[in-house]
């Protein structure tokens, strides 16, 4: 029985003070998070990489200057980028290029109303799965969640972007010399159908290095909430 008011007292001493900051520096020693709290956290790390990517999709040459997301002509159209440079239209073929880019730079900027929702609209379930997951296990949920609404959304602001950044016009004029080339096939692409597309991996490529930064740096977790959740997957290995 003494032992234990020496042992009681010893707690009284050593102060609510000192306590709170051993736990602050080891939340995960801290009480066990309820079901609520890794959702919450996992929703807030993914609204901040939603807004820090995104973002810097839609700046300018935010897609053309990006090796990692940057469009790429498809196999259709690379034999017109080659035929134009042969015969002295490399100049026209380099624009085809750009404005490719510049119209999922436009586009983009529509994205973030869509994987906010998808991210307000997780389930327990997927939060858990998701914390103790791989390194973009929040990435692939989102492209699961948002792929058939993204793409619905992202088509016709593409179509749309397309004009407005000229691209339209630009690749009505390559298509038309092209075509003219004697010993050429016809070609007639859907350049809304590939950006959508493309512009689509663009964006998850991004979130997945935000993910990535979140789950791996410690100076990415912002607040109490993430440095308590993530402290949990920190442990799963």
């Amino acid at each position: 029985m003494k032992k234990i008011i020496v042992f009681a007292s010893f707690i009284s001493l050593f102060g609510c003070a000192e306590l709170q900051q051993v736990a602050s520096q080891y939340p995960q020693l801290g009480t066990a998070l309820g079901n609520p709290d890794i959702a919450a956290g996992l929703k807030e790390a993914l609204n901040n990489g939603i807004t820090k990517e995104v973002s810097k999709l839609t700046a300018t040459d935010g897609f053309f200057k990006n090796q990692m997301v940057k469009i790429l002509l498809p196999a259709e159209l690379q034999k017109v980028d080659k035929t134009l440079r042969n015969i002295g239209l490399s100049s026209l073929a380099d624009e085809g290029l750009k404005v490719l880019n510049r119209a999922a730079e436009d586009a983009v900027k529509e994205a973030t109303p869509i994987f906010v929702n998808a991210v307000k609209n997780m389930t327990f379930t997927d939060a858990k799965n998701i914390l103790l997951g791989a390194d973009n296990a929040a990435t692939t949920y989102l492209q699961n969640s948002t792929s058939q609404a993204l793409y619905s959304k992202f088509s016709p602001v593409v179509q749309n972007s397309l004009g407005k950044v000229g691209a339209d016009k630009v690749w009505s004029t390559i298509i038309t010399k092209y075509n003219a080339v004697p010993m050429t096939t016809d070609v007639n692409p859907d350049l809304t159908d590939y950006v959508t597309d493309k512009a689509m991996e663009g964006v998850f490529k991004m979130i997945a290095v935000e993910e990535k930064d979140i789950r791996t740096n410690l100076s990415a977790r912002t607040s109490d909430l993430l440095k308590r959740v993530f402290a949990m997957q920190d442990k799963k290995s």
